[in-house]
């Protein structure tokens, strides 16, 4: 493998036509070339894209690339010219460096441990048996997405917000306008604030009557009404957008690796080790951008300070260094470590959360319908735009024996 520094451009926007759990060829590309590589943004900025394991995990853990959203005045697919991005809205997180970030993610830390999310269990297994029940009443075809992957981690999200359930069909419907990456930037800040809009009667509501969830025990904190909004919304996109494209992709790549597929049908052991596989093999959250506060060496290069770095999750999850055959899904598999939730202080506040409801939901769902197949060619199989933040299928047509 030649260690030569290596310049991409453009950023690819589509996968290889018959491949759609392979990160885009060009991303493959430069990972063969070297860990790093140059990347010229559309606008002219010389930033960096990461594709190795090694060094996507060290940049994710050092406090000198800043997640914070007004640095990021550079896209990789888009040329935004002189448009001054602001910073993030109170209470999201996600686009913030310490020491905010620990002010709104630390009262949430006791919410999502691993023994409260399985307690969860019980409720999930209820959920994914009602929605299965439905299926196979209106079968014997289904569209996976709207009548399982969805669904599932809509219900479970709403209770734990204490978002009404007759609601959830609006919200899904906006965070997947704002998340999709298939609108135009007037409809998705539509949807983004008709969503911002929501969470703030939602909060004001709750502050009038607290209920039992995640949301009202927050008052208790000296967090604002503003900052509680933002809390949810971070909450709601992440808690229901990555589990329901997880687990209707998922699906699909074990419909398309049929000897996967009956191993895990005839060994439940093999439950969490497939999940932590998929969550590998798939990495629907494909990247992540960060902006240097100073000069940093990284992978033998030095990164001038303010220079953009896009970190490639989905080839770091398939950096043959790290991972023996990287691009065979392998339910066995026992190198684990991926960076599907990310990794250091922004890494998945739910993860635990989106684990529980995969290693319950695929079981039942594979075991519910033994004969479950896709019911179109896979390659007509509608997939997500690369410009959508979180990977996946648009919707996943799939058929039974009755």
């Amino acid at each position: 493998m030649s260690e030569s520094l290596h310049t991409i451009t453009p950023m690819p926007a589509s996968r290889q036509p018959g491949c759609p759990f392979d990160p885009p060829k060009e991303l493959i590309e430069a990972r063969e070339h070297g860990p790093i590589s140059r990347f010229p943004f559309p606008d002219g900025h010389q930033g960096w894209l990461v594709t190795g394991y090694d060094l996507v995990r060290a940049v994710l853990a050092d406090s000198r690339f800043s997640s914070r959203r007004e640095l990021m005045s550079h896209h990789p697919l888009v040329d935004y010219g002189d448009i001054e991005v602001p910073p993030a809205p109170p209470g999201e997180f996600l686009l913030m460096d310490e020491p905010q970030h620990g002010r709104y993610r630390k009262p949430l830390v006791g919410k999502f441990t691993v023994r409260r999310m399985r307690q969860l269990t019980e409720r999930v297994e209820q959920v994914t048996a009602e929605h299965l029940d439905a299926m196979e009443k209106a079968g014997p075809s289904a569209d996976l997405v709207t009548a399982f992957a969805k669904p599932i981690p809509a219900v479970i999200i709403c209770e734990l917000l204490g978002v009404p359930y007759e609601d959830r069909g609006s919200f899904q419907e906006n965070i997947d306008k704002f998340l999709g990456g298939e609108v135009g930037d007037e409809e998705l800040m539509a949807a983004y604030t008709a969503t911002q809009h929501y969470l703030a009667e939602l909060v004001a509501a709750k502050r009038a009557n607290p209920t039992d969830d995640v949301l009202s025990d927050l008052f208790d904190s000296d967090l604002t009404d503003e900052e509680l909004r933002g809390i949810a919304l971070i909450l709601l996109s992440a808690g229901f957008d990555t589990t329901a494209n997880m687990l209707a992709l998922g699906t699909f790549a074990l419909l398309q690796n049929p000897a996967q597929l009956a191993a895990l049908r005839a060994d439940p052991a093999l439950t969490d080790g497939a999940v932590e596989e998929l969550l590998r093999y798939l990495s629907v959250g494909k990247q992540f951008a960060r902006v240097t506060l100073e000069d940093v060496e990284l992978g033998g290069q030095t990164i001038k300070a303010d220079t953009m770095v896009i970190l490639s999750l989905s080839t770091a999850n398939r950096d043959p260094e790290r991972f023996t055959d990287p691009h065979v899904l392998d339910l066995r598999r026992q190198d684990g470590g991926h960076l599907a939730f990310s990794h250091g202080i922004h890494q998945c506040l739910g993860q635990q959360l989106a684990r529980v409801e995969m290693r319950v939901a695929l079981p039942a769902l594979i075991n519910r319908f033994p004969t479950l197949r896709l019911a179109v060619p896979a390659e007509e199989v509608a997939l997500r735009p690369e410009t959508a933040d979180i990977y996946g299928v648009k919707s996943l047509p799939v058929a039974w024996d009755a």
